[in-house]
């Protein structure tokens, strides 16, 4: 058996019949020219042939049970994974389009996971107008979180379309870390015991600082820096129901590059626009838009001050998304103010700090969803908002080419919308995952962002 981390039994804990905790990968090809009627068909029997499934798909909860998961949480081995319960073929009403798939994936993402089984499922869809079909796969994110799985899925792609006999993603071989599987000599373990305490006592001063600088923001409201809390209650931070929606949006990346090199901010300054101004426009439609700005919590991809290498580092921040701005030009001039504050605030930490200070910074937004008081009282931040960069060339699957991912996300008592956003072969598609009852309309978010982008468009061609 295989022990789970604290953070992955977390997801476990948390479970409920509101608030499933499993992620999903939506992914959209067009088929290959001439493929015969049975290609779908055949396709998904060659996914349910008896293969050797690797992990993490061949993982079963040791005790599924709720006491048994929540006490005793642990994967074993499951030798015999029935794959016809998990593939499954679906078919839309044909000719399906984006809102009937849609309603579809709402559907399956709403329904929770099988707890005596593997943790996932994957949905072949036929039916889409324009001779494309989908593949929609969730996993619970005990097993593995939203970009890892992603990238598990992609792995099995390839870049040449006139390729085969593909396997499916369950069987392809996890790579290992050779170094992590060695026995560390005691001198080692000593080292690195030395190491740490070095570290825990010089740390200690880094994150008083930072958050004595985040206390100071709280108290000022000229200051651009967001604290957590400072964002309003509002429609989107109330307790959840389990029945989900799903919306998507597709835009070109160069356009968006475009427009934040044109205001001298980045992408991500760019897509935090879009989001609240949408969220602004739904809100005040229900006569519920709060007089203080709503704050987005996002991961982010940061270097910190003492970082000469040339990896990323990957850290969380807040920050306002000017929703109280009525001026769009003005909205957007606040949101970036408020971003490179926070990405200073971020990078003016080492690196030996950082992992720390984010784990401190989130710990009130996990505390939150472990208790159950999400929903209850003060958001720690009002929503997600994700934008992960995904594969840069076209990609195919048995000749099929893979034209868009969306990524399909978990939501949580305090916290009835997720936006993601990810990127792929020059397109930067938007996954809008929301509480169907919590939210009515929740669409209307994705095509308010569309209609944010015409508006930016027009303006920054008339300056």
């Amino acid at each position: 058996m295989k022990r789970l981390s604290p953070l992955d039994a977390a997801w476990l804990a948390v479970e409920s019949e509101d608030t499933p905790m499993h992620v999903g990968n939506l992914q959209i090809f067009s088929l290959p020219e001439g493929a015969p009627d049975t290609f779908l068909r055949d396709m998904v029997a060659r996914m349910k042939a008896d293969y050797d499934l690797s992990p993490p798909w061949n993982y079963s909860l040791a005790y599924p049970g709720n006491i048994g998961r929540m006490l005793m949480p642990a994967w074993r081995i499951n030798q015999d994974v029935d794959l016809d319960y998990h593939v499954r073929h679906s078919a839309l009403p044909r000719p399906g389009g984006e809102r009937e798939l849609g309603v579809l994936v709402s559907r399956l993402h709403s329904n929770p996971l099988d707890f005596s089984r593997p943790l996932w499922e994957s949905h072949i869809i036929e039916g889409l107008e324009n001779n494309r079909f989908a593949l929609y796969t969730k996993m619970h994110h005990s097993m593995i979180d939203g970009i890892s799985g992603m990238r598990l899925l992609q792995r099995v792609l390839s870049d040449d379309p006139t390729r085969t006999n593909m396997p499916p993603p369950w069987t392809v071989k996890p790579q290992r870390n050779t170094s992590a599987d060695r026995m560390p000599s005691v001198r080692a373990v000593s080292r690195q015991f030395g190491e740490a305490l070095r570290l825990q006592a010089s740390s200690a001063s880094n994150l008083a600082s930072a958050f004595s600088r985040l206390i100071q923001a709280g108290g000022d409201e000229d200051d651009q820096l967001t604290a957590p809390f400072e964002g309003p209650n509002s429609a989107i931070n109330h307790r959840v129901t389990g029945q989900r929606r799903f919306a998507t949006q597709q835009y070109r990346l160069d356009e968006l590059k475009r427009m934040a090199a044109a205001v001298d901010g980045s992408l991500n300054d760019i897509v935090l626009y879009l989001c609240g101004t949408a969220l602004r426009r739904f809100l005040k439609e229900q006569n519920s838009l709060p007089d203080t700005p709503l704050t987005a919590g996002i991961p982010v991809n940061i270097r910190p001050a003492d970082d000469q290498g040339t990896g990323t580092a990957i850290s969380f921040m807040i920050a306002s998304l000017g929703t109280n701005v009525a001026d769009p030009m003005r909205r957007l001039e606040s949101i970036i103010a408020s971003t490179r504050a926070a990405k200073a605030h971020l990078q003016s930490l080492p690196r030996s700090t950082l992992t720390q200070y984010t784990m401190l910074l989130m710990s009130p937004y996990i505390l939150q969803l472990v208790s159950g008081l999400g929903g209850r009282m003060r958001p720690v931040f009002n929503v997600t908002i994700s934008n992960v960069p995904g594969p840069e060339k076209p990609l195919y699957f048995e000749g099929a080419k893979l034209e868009a991912m969306y990524p399909v996300s978990l939501i949580a008592h305090g916290g009835a919308l997720n936006i993601t956003c990810l990127s792929y072969a020059g397109s930067l598609n938007f996954g809008y995952t929301g509480c169907r009852d919590t939210l009515p309309s929740m669409q209307r978010l994705a095509v308010y962002t569309g209609e944010a982008l015409e508006e930016l468009d027009q303006l920054l061609d008339s300056l």
